[in-house]
């Protein structure tokens, strides 16, 4: 199998990528199995996975991210880790469900807290190792409504730059991957429920709340996502440890 888009050459790598089953997981899960790896795709959605995994010659790993519990005596032998899974819910801080906001935590921080740990000591073993976080815009700036969204992203941030000090000295590098709005099933099923806190139409939404502070104005494509992740997992990109690629069309620019 031979790549047909530049890139790394990642024959013989095995990478593990959450959320796979379709949007910016399916993505990059795509990007990585055409530049040679074995992929592993996670979600708990099993349709999904396995028409994924089919897709790109991959195998499907049905899982629940969100009981931790499970996850915490896992050894993952995998070169490469991609902490994609997340949802979005909006709501005032006065009525977002405190169960609501325990569950986005665990699915989209503690959870790559325990796959990164999971992971990192067959990476040491190897001396070679990329994690990637797909943080968010949202990881560096906040938005009224999303106090479970940004608080798991701005600490997945914090993560991953811990993750990149102890790793460094061992061929392991940890990012995140910063986009803003990706058009994918997640920024779709938010736009009703953003329409009603707004109290606008589902267009207005996208051209005056989530696009409003973008100076690039349209939404942003899964496979960019996919092409940011891919870089970091390449040669050029060996010194290149926690920080952040952000593709958020000038959004945090002003």
């Amino acid at each position: 199998m031979s790549s047909s888009i530049p890139g790394p050459d990642l024959f013989g790598r095995r990478a593990v990528v959450t959320g796979a089953a379709s949007g910016i997981g399916a993505a990059v899960a795509a990007r990585l199995a055409r530049l040679g790896a074995h992929v592993v795709v996670c979600d708990v959605d099993a349709e999904g996975a396995a028409r994924t995994a089919e897709q790109i010659g991959g195998e499907a790993l049905v899982t629940d991210l969100s009981r931790t519990a499970d996850l915490v005596d896992l050894q993952l032998e995998t070169d490469i880790l991609v902490n994609n899974a997340g949802i979005q819910h909006v709501s005032p801080i006065e009525q977002f469900d405190p169960e609501k906001f325990a569950f986005m935590l665990r699915l989209m921080l503690e959870a790559p807290f325990l796959l990164s740990r999971a992971a990192i000591p067959y990476m040491y073993e190897r001396g070679w190792g990329r994690i990637v976080h797909i943080s968010s815009v949202h990881g560096l700036r906040a938005s009224a409504y999303k106090s479970a969204y940004v608080s798991a992203k701005h600490g997945l941030q914090g993560l991953s730059k811990v993750i990149a000090l102890e790793g460094a000295a061992k061929g392991v590098t940890s990012n995140c991957v910063c986009p803003g709005y990706v058009r994918t099933p997640l920024v779709e099923n938010q736009l009703a429920a953003q329409a009603v806190v707004h109290g606008m139409s589902a267009d207005e939404v996208v051209s005056q709340v989530l696009l409003s502070r973008s100076a690039v104005k349209r939404l942003i494509d899964a496979d960019e996502v996919a092409g940011a992740v891919a870089f970091l997992c390449s040669p050029e990109a060996s010194s290149i440890t926690g920080t952040q690629l952000t593709l958020d069309g000038g959004w945090s620019a002003s």
